[in-house]
């Protein structure tokens, strides 16, 4: 593919693996770890077979092998080595370098083949939050710092998604077994980043208890009606860019007036944007600053 990203600085090596540009420059100097090309201007270039070898060279030093040690072993060596480690608990720094890798080349087999391994020894609550929570949260700065594009990023999110509703499926099937409160989730006008608000799905039916997913971008005033889905019904909502500082008071302030004026329902809302509403806002408003704090609520 064209779009294949094929060379990276020493910035985006730093980035991507977690090494200081110094210690990277040593340790090419000091061990001929990696054979760097260099620009007309004498700038270090770096293939993405160096990238690969750096991620699993630092998977091996995070493990405690020294790297005079690993200088000595060949690629295969090094592969071997990174294989015969790999465990239960270490296996997710390992899957996490798997998944940078397939993303950066579009690898859809890579993906998948990564977490087939990671099913072998864990459940899906324990790859989303061992595993693809951490990713996102590099994948994020990553994407700030443009060591990736927004098209590496939409890739593996959507396999993630993709992820996430094949899961939620599943627990879609089994009958609530909890029937003192329900919940209604959605996301406000022009927000699109759902992967957060589909996991909670996801613990929710988990949990056992009922739930209507609504997704982005949903207007206020087409809520009223989810009212009548449980006398107990609890909204869920996740801000990560909407609503906007200026106007998230008043959104809350709107969701009031819509849909308390005659039954007391709560809104459970999480997302860095929740920071700018005033925590006494309503009696019935709670905010989370995780998934997981708002998991322990079920």
């Amino acid at each position: 593919m064209n779009n294949i990203k094929q060379t990276f600085s020493i910035k985006d090596l730093e980035n991507l693996c977690g090494v200081k540009a110094h210690t990277i420059r040593i340790w090419e100097k000091r061990y001929n770890l990696l054979s760097p090309n260099r620009t007309e201007t004498n700038i270090r270039t770096y293939n993405l077979k160096s990238l690969q070898k750096l991620l699993n060279v630092t998977y091996l030093v995070n493990s405690g092998y020294k790297i005079s040690r690993i200088s000595k072993l060949n690629e295969q060596e090094i592969n071997e080595y990174v294989r015969s480690i790999v465990s239960d608990n270490s296996s997710k720094n390992q899957a996490i370098n798997s998944f940078k890798i397939a993303m950066l080349n579009y690898d859809l087999e890579l993906f998948l083949g990564t977490y087939e391994q990671l099913e072998q020894r864990r459940n899906f609550k324990q790859i989303f939050n061992d595993v693809f929570i951490p990713l996102l949260k590099e994948i994020g700065l990553l994407w700030q710092t443009d060591t990736i594009s927004p098209a590496h990023e939409h890739f593996v999110t959507n396999l993630i998604k993709q992820k996430l509703l094949l899961n939620i499926e599943k627990n879609q099937y089994s009958k609530p077994t909890k029937n003192n409160k329900a919940f209604v989730l959605f996301l406000p006008e022009n927000e699109i980043h759902e992967l957060g608000l589909l996991y909670i799905n996801y613990e929710i039916l988990l949990h056992g208890y009922k739930a209507i997913y609504l997704g982005p971008s949903i207007p206020l005033d087409n809520l009223p009606n989810m009212l009548s889905f449980h006398e107990n019904t609890i909204f869920v909502s996740y801000f990560t860019i909407r609503p906007e500082k200026d106007n998230i008071t008043k959104y809350v302030q709107d969701f009031n007036t819509i849909l308390c004026k005659e039954k007391t329902s709560e809104f459970w809302m999480l997302g860095k944007q929740t920071i700018h509403i005033p925590k006494n806002s309503a009696p019935n408003h709670r905010y989370f600053d995780s998934i997981s704090a708002l998991t322990l609520e079920l």
